[in-house]
Formats: C-alpha cells, structure tokens, sequence
C-alpha cells in the first residue's frame, strides 16, 4: 500500500470518506520527512497543519519551568494522525512542543486547504466535525486517565493505542507520559510480563 493509499483508507475508516471525497483533495496533501528531536510545531506558535503519521512516532510536551523538567502531554504513531489539536482547530498559539522522537514521514494538509474542503463537501464537513470531536475525546481520555485509572491501567491504555511503542521510545518518555517514574514503570512491565 502507498503513503497515500494508507491515508485514503485512515479517513475512510475515520470519517467514511469516500474514493471520490478522498480524490477532491489530493492536490492538497504533501509528504514531509523529518529527523528524530525536529520540531512539528513549537509553543507559542499556531498549528497551521493536519498531519497523518506514515512512520515514525512523536510526542507534545510542555516544560516544567520550576522542576526543570519535560513533561509529555500526548503521543502519536504511525498510522495516526498528528496535529496540536486546540491550536489548529482555533487557530491560536499552540500550548506545548510537538517533535519527532524517532526519523518520522507525515502527509499533512494545511487548514486553509482543509477549510476549502469543509466548503466544497458534506463528507468533508463531516471530517471537521469528527475531527473536532477527537480533539476532545483525546482530551478528555488523558484527565480521566489520570483522575480515574491506576498507572497499570494508564499503561495497558498505552500499549493498546501504541503497541510498538516500547521499540521507539526511550522508557523516561514513556513514565512522563503515563505520570509516573521510571523504578514504577519497570515494576509494572516485570509484574505484567510474569503474567
């Protein structure tokens, strides 16, 4: 399947465009590569593309200013989509840095090609809208994830959404992301591979 096969069914199965909606937009998709600790967007900037992730994982995070320290937000993988969400819907400064953690290759539109879309096509409407919603189901997952969950289930979560993840990112991300430290993560891997 080629990079842009993988994306036309990725929005088939996520909004149910169809071959003709998919082709109404191919003059807008371009390829982007980057290398591993490039930046995708940084803080303080507006997200001004929509990427979808043909290889390669990356992370959002914010820094601590007073413990010195990176904490990841939210993780993306191939196969996925990688976008600041409230920054590109809104078009307003982005809250934290997006950047590769592994050599990454994306297809990306740009939110003025996409509103353009929105306009031409109701099944494109229908992308925003889910699209949208996403945002905050992703949202709303991480608060309930850490308010609701123990850290084993906040891992399991993790190895369900992003199954390779373990053989592309360093375990420090890995514990800042599931809020935890790395001596706990190791306990939880040993106890569940025992399993």
């Amino acid at each position: 399947m080629t990079e842009i096969e993988k994306l036309g069914f990725a929005l088939q199965q996520f909004a149910g465009l169809s071959e003709d909606d998919f082709k109404m937009s191919s003059d807008f998709w371009f390829v982007k590569n980057y290398k591993k600790g490039e930046f995708y967007n940084l803080r303080g900037t507006v997200c001004t593309y929509f990427g979808f992730i043909v290889e390669g994982v990356f992370r959002s995070y914010t820094i601590d200013e007073k413990a010195g320290e990176e904490k990841n937000v939210y993780l993306y993988s191939a196969n996925g989509f990688v976008v600041s969400f409230k920054s590109f819907i809104n078009q307003i400064p982005c809250d934290y840095f997006t950047q590769a953690m592994t050599d990454a290759s994306i297809i990306y539109i740009r939110y003025t090609d996409l509103l353009s879309l929105y306009q031409k096509s109701h099944q494109w409407e229908k992308f925003g809208r889910l699209l949208a919603q996403e945002a905050f189901n992703v949202t709303m997952s991480r608060i309930e994830g850490f308010l609701l969950k123990s850290p084993e289930e906040r891992y399991l979560d993790l190895i369900k959404q992003h199954p390779d993840i373990f053989n592309n990112v360093p375990l420090y991300h890995i514990s800042s992301y599931l809020g935890i430290q790395g001596p706990s993560l190791s306990r939880i891997r040993k106890r569940l591979s025992g399993k």
